[in-house]
């Protein structure tokens, strides 16, 4: 094989996006991957430095630009040099699917500190209804 391209599912693995090859083939033949902006479901497709991945992975939509092939799957230092992101920022969510503009908003708690006491349900029940 030529150093100029190498197989999609190959490449995704090798970069750490996918825990296996198999699942990499999998995703690959499920039709949700564009390579510069055309949609593909063959996990033999080529691909070369340059080109630009498009994805969903969870929730977070990828843009990928590949930057290199790889030789081996290395550590995780070495894949994120295989690209460079060109996602746009997360987008943070509230329970509810609506988008949160602050982090504190009235009535938001931080993730993981707890269920509020009863104090501070009265708090903020006081700031949400004045």
């Amino acid at each position: 094989m030529s150093e100029e391209s190498r197989r999609i599912d190959k490449w995704l693995w090798f970069a750490r996006f996918f825990k296996s090859r198999t699942l990499a083939t999998k995703f690959c033949l499920s039709g949700k991957l564009r390579i510069n902006g055309t949609h593909t479901n063959k996990a033999h497709q080529k691909v070369s430095i340059g080109d630009v991945l498009t994805f969903a992975k969870g929730h977070h939509v990828r843009v990928i630009r590949i930057q290199a092939l790889g030789e081996r799957r290395g550590p995780a230092r070495e894949a994120q040099m295989l690209y460079e992101d060109l996602s746009p920022p997360e987008v943070t969510r509230s329970p509810a699917g609506n988008p949160v503009s602050r982090p504190n908003s009235i009535g938001m708690r931080e993730p993981g500190s707890g269920r509020p006491t009863k104090a501070e349900r009265r708090a903020t029940d006081r700031l949400r209804n004045s």
